[in-house]
């Protein structure tokens, strides 16, 4: 087997990769960092220690995105992540950029500023990160409103192997509002892909780790 991914199964950008792996039934080799071995070959591949991160052979590839247009290009399966039309896939890949940037990020900053010691706080910047979080669900409640089944329209792609577990995590740590009912039935969509469905239930063992207190809920 020449593939091997670099992954905890609690990681949101693990999960994306995940997804995209699942979702094609791509082979691969699971290499778990919560074994001191593949934490420790991590860090020989890849300085940062920040996965997820896939290896084909010789060649290394780091940052969820670039491994799943790698596995797009190099490992193809009957499900396309990308459309072909040039135009189409530049707004898959915006749509991307939407959820890593406005969905991940400032959730991530609520959950890491949980983790820090109290003096070490950042109110402000944890007060800013739920304002985009609000900014981003009700953009994306718009965006959903002409009737897309999926992020850019009616195949699941790329965009969608990212907003699985970024609005999965998102919707714990800063609830998205009950008005969003667009976003609320994407995100359950979401959920019923056997792809995500396999990675949340992977992740289950893990959820005590959650800063925030896991709810008792999908």
């Amino acid at each position: 087997m020449s593939l091997a991914l670099y992954a905890h199964p609690f990681s949101s950008y693990c999960q994306k990769v995940l997804v995209a792996l699942y979702e094609n039934d791509t082979a691969f080799e699971y290499r778990h960092l919560e074994e001191e071995a593949h934490a420790q070959a991590l860090a020989r591949l890849w300085p940062m220690k920040r996965f997820p991160v896939l290896v084909d052979g010789p060649r290394t590839v780091i940052e969820a995105t670039s491994i799943i247009e790698y596995l797009h290009v190099a490992h193809p399966g009957p499900l396309r992540l990308l459309p072909a039309d040039p135009l189409a896939a530049v707004g898959v890949r915006m749509l991307d950029r939407f959820f890593d940037n406005y969905v991940s990020t400032p959730q991530q900053k609520i959950v890491f500023d949980a983790i820090r010691a109290e003096p070490d706080r950042d109110p402000y910047g944890v007060a800013e990160a739920r304002r985009m979080l609000d900014t981003a669900y009700a953009w994306l409640e718009r965006h959903l409103q002409d009737g897309r089944t999926w992020a850019s329209g009616d195949d699941f792609s790329l965009a969608d192997c990212g907003a699985a577990p970024f609005l999965f995590y998102a919707d714990w740590t800063h609830p998205i509002p009950p008005a969003h009912r667009h976003v609320h039935a994407y995100r359950q969509r979401l959920l019923q892909r056997p792809g995500f469905a396999c990675a949340v239930d992977q992740a289950r063992p893990y959820r005590r780790y959650f800063p925030l207190g896991a709810p008792d809920r999908d």
